[in-house]
């Protein structure tokens, strides 16, 4: 308890970067889900009809069947996918994926005039394919044994060997591959010379787009999640390749994209349009009348209810680059978490599953050099540590916690379609942060740039959270920072290093948090007032402080609904008030005593009755450690106050 806890990130469910619309939505916004269900169960009954689809005689036929199930088992969730692969969807699957391969083989020997053509809609076929895979075997424990028993791994290699002509199913295969290759010990064996050859020549490819960012940080991620079969003499190498390249993706400025892709895509259709149309007369008749689409030329007079799909090719090229750079910052932040902590929650006693994630996991522990075995809280392997040094992953880190770019927020709320880049830019942000709390728990105060780096961090941090005053309200964003404040207070406080943040603002922050919904920054603020507390107990002066603060927590610790929270207040309260003349007497003046005497049982009855039903056996351990160490704290403060009022 009072320890930062670090978080490992899960692989995300489905692609963000979609085709579908439909796709997009449900990954972005969970309310819509009811939307999708309807329509889901609807087809769910019609999958093994859609199925045979899968392999009949026509290319379009075999397009549209698997677009369908690619849409079923995006928008669908796991209980859909398991459904689809009870209903043996995988038999015609894998049956498309071998044979797309075979048709592309065969394309290779076709006239250069037929080639280009049928090439196109293999390609396009196994695209959709490769995503119903990766769907699948995400949400289905069978579909990912018929992966590994299929042989499924040596043909979608063979699609991405192609990613030099075809990035767009280059990246569904690499999306693909980082699932199945997670937690995969039988597929690990699969992987021979010649494949991991694939890998690597995607990894080290020059970068012809933005997708080619995004493919070679997914590709990144596979290659770590390889990590147990690599030579160990050869690890350096392969996790300095790795950091490298992440570095590479977190030094490009994403709002300075997103800016200069809208502008392409202006130009684009204004050229498009005046190729098509002359100029109209001046008479208002060329413009769209709708404020969001003032921007845009159009050739004809419009409703003045427009969507902007309404107005673009079915692929948006400077959408999806941009996109795809957002989402390969993202992967790259949580990969860098990943490398820096075990993938075991239990470890963690009190944090729960974050519901504004895709399911964090949090833990305090870290891969060793061996690749997987786990060492104490606070190690890192050599060579994972050195590369994050010499990769300056720390400054790229700290780079992108700063706020979205201003300017390209707002370009991307004056059109729909862009819109949905807000939300990711924000993710990006709070990645970062998350990614600091890693890097500051992990990593020594000398390779973190010293005590001044760290009091400037505190700054920088304060000034993002205090520069927006409803930072309440943005959860994902209050969890972030708060757990990065958190860890950072800790190692600062750990080295007698001044923490720069005034008790007002702590107190300003703690109030708010409090309130939360989030488990989680509930946690890290009763967690900041502990550590903060116990550094001003030491200190002459502080009486008045220690009393706001010890109020505080023992008003969290007797009314917190969540005995994980009250659990974190009531160790708090023992930092705070286990030493120094001030906090003796403050304790004394807030009738700590009393109160905590008077909570001693409530607490235990709470476990008692709650436990079992709403916590995890590590939570109740940690918790019964709670319910000792307060007994023992009761009776140290009779012995404070005994001696204090004779």
């Amino acid at each position: 308890m009072g320890k930062s806890r670090t978080r490992r990130f899960r692989r995300p469910q489905f692609s963000p970067t979609g085709d579908r619309p439909a796709e997009l939505a449900a990954a972005e916004n969970g309310a819509e889900r009811a939307e999708v269900d309807g329509p889901a169960a609807e087809l769910l009954e019609k999958v093994r009809r859609l199925g045979p689809l899968l392999l009949d005689p026509s290319l379009a036929v075999r397009e549209t069947a698997a677009g369908a199930l690619r849409n079923l088992s995006a928008c669908g969730g796991f209980e859909v996918c398991d459904d689809m692969v009870t209903k043996d969807i995988m038999t015609p699957l894998v049956a498309l994926l071998k044979e797309c391969s075979a048709g592309l083989d065969s394309e290779e020997m076709s006239p250069p005039e037929k080639k280009d053509q049928s090439r196109s809609s293999i390609e396009n076929i196994a695209n959709e394919a490769v995503n119903v895979l990766w769907n699948v075997c995400e949400c289905s424990s069978r579909a990912l044994s018929i992966f590994n028993k299929e042989g499924c791994l040596e043909i979608i290699l063979k699609y991405l060997s192609r990613f030099s002509t075809n990035v767009d199913l280059a990246v569904s295969v690499a999306y693909c591959l980082q699932t199945v290759t997670e937690d995969n010990v039988e597929l690990l064996k699969s992987f021979s010379g010649p494949a991991l050859q694939v890998l690597e020549s995607a990894l080290l490819s020059p970068v012809g787009s933005l997708e080619y960012i995004l493919l070679k940080t997914l590709v990144a991620g596979t290659i770590w999640n390889l990590k147990d079969i690599i030579p160990s003499k050869s690890q350096a190498e392969i996790i300095n390749a790795i950091l490298k390249t992440l570095s590479e993706v977190l030094e490009v400025d994403a709002g300075e994209v997103v800016i200069r892709m809208k502008e392409a895509e202006m130009h684009r259709l204004k050229a498009a349009a005046e190729a098509e149309d002359p100029p109209e007369n001046a008479n208002g008749d060329g413009l769209i009348e709708d404020d969001e689409m003032e921007e845009i030329p159009r050739k004809k007079k419009v409703r003045r209810k427009t969507f902007i799909s309404d107005l673009l090719p079915p692929t948006n090229k400077e959408l999806r680059e941009a996109t795809a750079l957002l989402t390969a910052q993202q992967t790259a932040l949580e990969l860098i978490v990943n490398m820096c902590c075990s993938e075991d929650p239990s470890d963690d006693e009190w944090e729960e599953l974050s519901s504004s994630d895709e399911s964090d996991a949090h833990t305090e522990n870290s891969l060793s050099e061996g690749g997987g075995q786990l060492l104490s809280p606070l190690c890192l392997s050599h060579e994972i540590h050195t590369a994050l040094t010499s990769c300056l992953i720390p400054k790229k880190i700290f780079e992108r916690t700063a706020f979205p770019n201003s300017i390209a927020v707002d370009v991307c709320s004056r059109n729909p379609t862009w819109k949905p880049l807000i939300r990711k830019m924000s993710t990006v942000q709070c990645r970062a942060l998350v990614c600091l709390q890693s890097l500051v728990s992990l990593l020594d105060v000398e390779h973190l740039g010293g005590a001044p780096a760290l009091q400037a961090l505190v700054q920088h941090l304060s000034q993002l959270l205090f520069s927006q005053p409803d930072f309440a309200k943005h959860v994902d964003f209050l969890e972030a920072i708060s757990s990065a404040l958190r860890a950072l207070l800790q190692t600062m406080a750990s080295e007698n290093i001044s923490q720069c943040v005034t008790p007002d603002q702590l107190m300003t922050l703690c109030e708010a948090g409090i309130l939360s919904s989030s488990v989680g920054v509930r946690v890290n603020v009763v967690s900041i007032l502990g550590i903060t507390g116990s550094v001003l107990a030491r200190e002459d002066g502080t009486l008045e402080t220690l009393k706001t603060i010890g109020c505080f927590l023992l008003e969290v610790a007797t009314r917190d609904p969540s005995l994980v929270v009250a659990g974190e207040a009531l160790d708090a309260l023992f930092d705070v008030f286990a030493d120094g003349r001030e906090a003796e007497r403050a304790s004394v003046q807030i009738k700590l005593l009393p109160a905590l005497k008077e909570f001693q049982p409530v607490f235990k009855a709470k476990i008692r009755k709650e436990g079992k039903g709403k916590y995890s056996p590590d939570q109740l351990c940690v918790l019964d450690n709670v319910k000792t160490n307060l007994r023992r704290f009761v009776a140290y403060q009779e012995t404070v106050e005994k001696r204090l009022t004779t």
